[in-house]
């Protein structure tokens, strides 16, 4: 018996009349075992040669280096020259990207191919513009498709410590969405641009810096989860982004991810506060020393990973600087009210601030110029006086050692005078009818951070979850809870913790926090 097989192609939507939107959402190439991501939109089209094109029979796309210039010697001694300084300042940039070389010669003369056909690439592409854009490529590593489309190429990086709720990228007109790429490593995948792409300018010094955002403010186009798995999911994207997020990328800075971030920025201590997600690992010791909170996430991240260079975190009660200390990195609390925090969740708002977190010194400045605008005042005069509270003065501890050591370089190199500072004692003299210190500010950052909290984030939560879930409640972390609950059962007030506040931050900016002369 004979059997025979026919195949029928029917387009459905011709008799149905259902139609499909089929869009890119990127790729994923392996170049010599580093992954790298390409956003979906070509940045230019070229010419593809024959050579070059005799090239792709291993692959949709061939890696591609740009470079311009307009000397008319241009050839191989200064391709070399080039790709030597882009392997040594960019990591996105490596060897296998000198299989094809795109020059962009902007000159007035003729430059001939023969004259940079020797060296390491294989084939050479000639141009004097680039069809279709407006300006030259930035030099760099890039990939090409089969019809000269060019893309660009974004690094992937694994979140190995675990720090990053969710990875992100903008599109060209800057809106932003989930990262749909994955790379082994057992946790999320983050794309980062090549540093070449991008030229600090006055307007944009910012410009290809590689920032992380605590998961506490709104990005436009993407969700906030605040710590807590049911908020991600009941809310929309958000339509607005947080002011000081929209000052960074203003400035030029790329997003690369929202981080993670103890539940509602309350302070949790790892593992058993944290439920809904788990907390960062801290890069420093045997790696599972806790990072602090809340900015756990920037903490780890900004201590373990070269390829990021800042983490925006937010600072109430310490979130930026102990992690910062628990990570040996630079952090920050600014002045109260240096910056509007509209679109980012509240702890306390007499209290919020946004503090970056960075490696380097150099980078923190420019970020937080960028970022706090006029509004930051920085010196380059050492002080002459420390004020030294609780320090230890014997060395009967490896600890202790390592701090009177530390006080002892800093004191030497400042040539500054070192004096032990009570801060209670000198409270009491200056205030003799107060109550002690510890009476007086006993409770007043517990009242504030949860009888602000409940009326701003609980109460509005729990209505609209409850709408949502035929009248159930979230699931919320312990820590919270407690501290919400203890806030609701106080007998103290707002206005009390608040007028207690005051009355210490006037004393310690007079008496304390005074310029030298």
């Amino acid at each position: 018996m004979k059997t025979h097989i026919f195949a029928f192609l029917i387009v459905l939507s011709l008799i149905s009349g259902i139609t499909a939107a089929v869009s890119s959402t990127g790729f994923t190439v392996l170049l010599d075992d580093t992954s790298y991501f390409l956003p979906p939109a070509p940045v230019a089209t070229i010419p593809v040669p024959l050579e070059l094109a005799l090239t792709f029979s291993s692959g949709p796309f061939v890696p591609l280096t740009v470079v311009s210039t307009t000397t008319k010697g241009f050839n191989s001694a200064d391709v070399s020259s080039m790709t030597a300084e882009y392997l040594k300042s960019d990591d996105v940039f490596q060897e296998g990207f000198q299989e094809a070389l795109y020059i962009q010669y902007t000159g007035n003369q003729t430059l001939n191919a023969p004259e940079i056909s020797s060296g390491n690439f294989s084939n050479i592409v000639l141009t004097n513009a680039v069809p279709g854009s407006p300006a030259p490529l930035p030099p760099g590593p890039y990939f090409v498709n089969t019809v000269g489309q060019i893309y660009e190429a974004w690094r992937l990086y694994s979140d190995t410590n675990g720090a990053f709720t969710e990875s992100v990228i903008a599109n060209p007109a800057g809106e932003f969405y989930v990262l749909p790429a994955g790379i082994v490593g057992q946790n999320l995948a983050l794309a980062v641009p090549s540093r070449l792409y991008f030229t600090p300018t006055e307007e944009k010094p910012l410009a290809g810096v590689r920032i992380g955002i605590k998961d506490i403010y709104d990005i436009k186009g993407l969700r906030t989860s605040n710590g807590n798995r049911a908020w991600y999911w009941l809310y929309p994207p958000a339509n607005t982004t947080a002011t000081p997020v929209q000052k960074l990328i203003d400035a030029g800075a790329v997003i690369v991810g929202k981080m993670v971030t103890s539940q509602f920025a309350n302070g949790e201590r790892a593992t058993a506060d944290w439920v809904d997600y788990h907390e960062a690992f801290n890069p420093r010791g045997d790696g599972y020393q806790d990072t602090q909170t809340s900015s756990s996430g920037g903490g780890a991240a900004t201590g373990a990973y070269p390829w990021l260079d800042v983490s925006l975190g937010s600072d109430t009660g310490g979130s930026v600087r102990g992690p910062a200390q628990a990570q040996g990195i630079y952090g920050n609390r600014p002045s109260h009210g240096i910056l509007s925090l509209e679109h980012t969740m509240p702890l306390s708002p007499v209290l919020d601030t946004p503090g970056l977190l960075a490696r380097d010194p150099l980078i923190w400045a420019t970020t937080a110029k960028a970022m706090y605008g006029t509004n930051l005042t920085l010196s380059t005069a050492y002080p002459k006086s420390i004020l030294t509270s609780t320090w230890p003065t014997s060395v009967d501890t490896v600890a202790n050692t390592l701090l009177i050591d530390f006080l002892a370089n800093v004191t030497a190199f400042l040539s500054a005078n070192t004096t032990a500072y009570n801060v209670s004692a000198t409270w009491i003299s200056d205030n003799p009818s107060s109550a002690p210190l510890e009476t007086l500010l006993n409770i007043t950052y517990p009242i504030l951070i949860s009888q602000q909290q409940i009326p701003l984030v609980r109460d509005p939560f729990y209505t609209d979850f409850a709408a949502a879930h035929s009248g159930r409640r979230p699931f919320v972390d312990p820590v919270s809870l407690v501290r919400w609950a203890w806030g609701e059962d106080s007998s103290a007030t707002v206005e009390e913790a608040v007028a207690n506040k005051t009355a210490f931050m006037t004393w310690f900016n007079t008496t304390v926090l005074v310029p030298d002369a």
